[in-house]
């Protein structure tokens, strides 16, 4: 209930899912295992198994008012659709954004870091491609979770920074 009313509160927050991999030609996805969710002070972990959260984040996702940042979302939307009967609303893919005109391809955490703060964002593939499913998750990937979607949040607030209009606000999907 704390985290749900610190999320509802806010302007914005980092978004992102992590699903347990998928190796085998033909093996669909089961995923989202973990929905991620960050407010400027704190990282929030959902593990999709445990049902009782799901009304809850669907209050947080579908609602229209609240912006969620992310990146690499496009798979997002129709797995929680699937799997969670969740709609995804006022979404909005930094890596998309940030490409930049006549680009191909999207930008990730780790270029924006970059770009933005002029660090190296560590992001292990190990870690990434791990076990997303489990019922105890290592407190690495914990912690990986938890970035993905606190960096969301500090590149987006990064990025409106350089823009010319500070309240013109990007067009979100």
């Amino acid at each position: 209930a704390e985290a749900i009313g610190a999320l509802l509160a806010a302007d914005v927050i980092g978004f992102d899912t992590e699903s347990k991999p998928t190796f085998l030609k033909g093996e669909e996805s089961t995923g989202p295992h973990l929905i991620q969710l960050a407010t400027e002070n704190r990282a929030y972990l959902f593990p999709v198994f445990r049902s009782q959260s799901s009304e809850a984040l669907k209050a947080v996702l579908e609602s229209p008012r609240l912006l969620k940042v992310g990146f690499g979302l496009g798979n997002d939307r129709s797995a929680l659709k699937s799997r969670l009967g969740i709609e995804l609303n006022n979404v909005l893919d930094l890596g998309e954004v940030l490409r930049g005109r006549g680009h191909r391809g999207t930008v990730g955490a780790k270029v924006a870091v970059a770009h933005f703060f002029g660090e190296r964002l560590h992001k292990s593939k190990k870690i990434g491609t791990s076990n997303w499913a489990s019922p105890r998750l290592a407190e690495r990937q914990l912690l990986y979770a938890a970035n993905d979607a606190h960096v969301a949040l500090r590149i987006y607030r990064a990025w409106l920074r350089t823009q010319k209009d500070p309240h013109e606000s990007p067009c979100p999907t």
